[in-house]
């Protein structure tokens, strides 16, 4: 007789995962609040119609944290069918700012399935990227490091 598989004997793997639908969303951005990147690393390709982070993403998703600590990972977060992007509170030339990503939201407009991805950012920054319709994908492209701070991030509240 065998046993079905259980979530406990999966192997920890890389994320690589996508958001076509406000759910997904609501996972993605949950797994990738609390990244940090620098301003530079944000890149838009109009021609493409593709804006695109190269985030150092906290593992919440993590759990052999009481093994080896708190881990951090650098991953890509990659939006489709962009037609405009607007930011506030940031400037993406400026090499020593470090920006940390708090929620990644979508805001439909009146006739779907066009809207805005919002890109909320800690100190009152956000990034608006028009979209024709709701493409991310969110993928881990290093092996965990060891978060510098050893911390997991926290939020007062």
């Amino acid at each position: 007789m065998t046993e079905d598989a259980r979530f406990e004997d999966a192997a920890e793997r890389p994320l690589n995962l996508g958001a076509v639908d406000e759910s997904d969303l609501t996972v993605l951005s949950a797994l990738a609040q609390d990244a940090v990147f620098p301003a530079t690393e944000m890149l838009w390709r109009p021609s493409e119609r593709r804006f695109a982070l190269l985030l150092n993403r906290f593992r919440w998703e993590d759990e052999g944290r009481e093994r080896h600590g708190a881990e951090r990972v650098q991953s890509v977060l990659v939006v489709e069918n962009v037609t405009a992007v607007a930011s506030q509170g940031i400037d993406p030339k400026d090499a020593d700012t470090i920006l940390s990503l708090l929620s990644v939201s979508f805001v439909p407009d009146a006739e779907p399935p066009g809207g805005h991805v919002v890109l909320t950012l800690a100190g009152d920054g956000a990034i608006r990227l028009q979209v024709e319709a709701l493409e991310l994908r969110l993928r881990d492209v290093t092996r965990p490091y060891v978060a510098p701070s050893g911390h997991v991030p926290e939020h007062g509240g």
